[in-house]
């Protein structure tokens, strides 16, 4: 195959895997600009009368913006909760080797969620928490803070140890260099972590469908709200799933570069 063959079948390759990623999204937005009945005619798939009903519907008759609040208050302070507790602890399991204590922040990683939703309902339910954002942004932790962890983890291991035996010359103590000498430098590696713990918390469906109520419900579990036992609004629904996405896909869109470079900082050591 010469260079102009191999240049076509990349191409090729290349608009396949963009229209196979991008075509369930174009349809979502296409379906949340139509009515139900435009959405079962097939004659109308791409030429239809665009109408924002559905949007209407779900951002005033539903009450979608009190669930948008409820999602960025549990993302934003289950985030900042999981930095503030997972940051340090990185730092320390990076600098003194704490291999086995980084064992087992892996473990609640592995562990699979589902499996601790029947004894954590039962637990938050005596203790009166289920249907509070206290108990949300618990269990949105239990994901965030391993992966600040272990992001932060090779992010401090890749930084050399003698910028902050320079700060202890300087008369700094070990907690001063870290605040003053290390964390500034760590911003990079901070910020990559809270975008993808914020973005995993949006996300999130299976703790927001056990542990919250009508109060405290988020956009992943309101979504279902249009799903009913003999029909479902496909409008409504596309809308309500169009809502969701769009900020995380803005969010990945302008912050994509801070992703990468945060990820790939920890890959190399020295």
């Amino acid at each position: 195959m010469g260079k102009r063959g191999y240049r076509l079948f990349r191409v090729g390759a290349l608009v396949i895997v963009v229209a196979t990623l991008l075509g369930p999204l174009v349809w979502m937005v296409m379906a949340s600009l139509k009515t139900n009945v435009d959405i079962y005619d097939n004659a109308k798939t791409f030429a239809f009368t665009p109408t924002l009903e559905n949007y209407t519907n779900v951002l005033q008759q539903a009450n979608y913006t009190a669930f948008i609040w409820n999602s960025f208050l549990v993302a934003a302070v289950s985030t900042v909760a999981s930095l503030v507790l997972g940051v340090p602890a990185a730092y320390a399991m990076a600098r003194f080797a704490m291999k086995r204590e980084a064992l087992v922040v892996l473990m609640a990683r592995v562990i699979p969620g589902v499996s601790l939703l029947v004894p954590w309902y039962y637990v938050f339910s005596n203790l009166r928490m289920v249907n509070t954002y206290g108990v949300l942004i618990l269990a949105h932790m239990f994901v965030a803070l391993p992966l600040i962890v272990y992001i932060m983890m090779g992010y401090f291991e890749s930084m050399p140890l003698e910028l902050e035996e320079s700060g202890l010359v300087d008369g700094l103590t070990h907690i001063g260099a870290f605040w003053h000498i290390t964390l500034p430098l760590a911003r990079a590696g901070m910020a990559t972590a809270s975008i993808l713990a914020f973005i995993f918390s949006w996300n999130n469906f299976m703790f927001a469908l056990v542990l919250s109520g009508q109060r405290t419900k988020t956009l992943p579990v309101a979504i279902f709200d249009f799903v009913g036992y003999a029909s479902i609004d496909w409008g409504g629904l596309m809308a309500a799933a169009t809502i969701v996405t769009l900020p995380i896909m803005l969010i990945a869109l302008f912050t994509q570069k801070y992703i990468v470079s945060g990820l790939t900082a920890g890959a190399t050591k020295g």
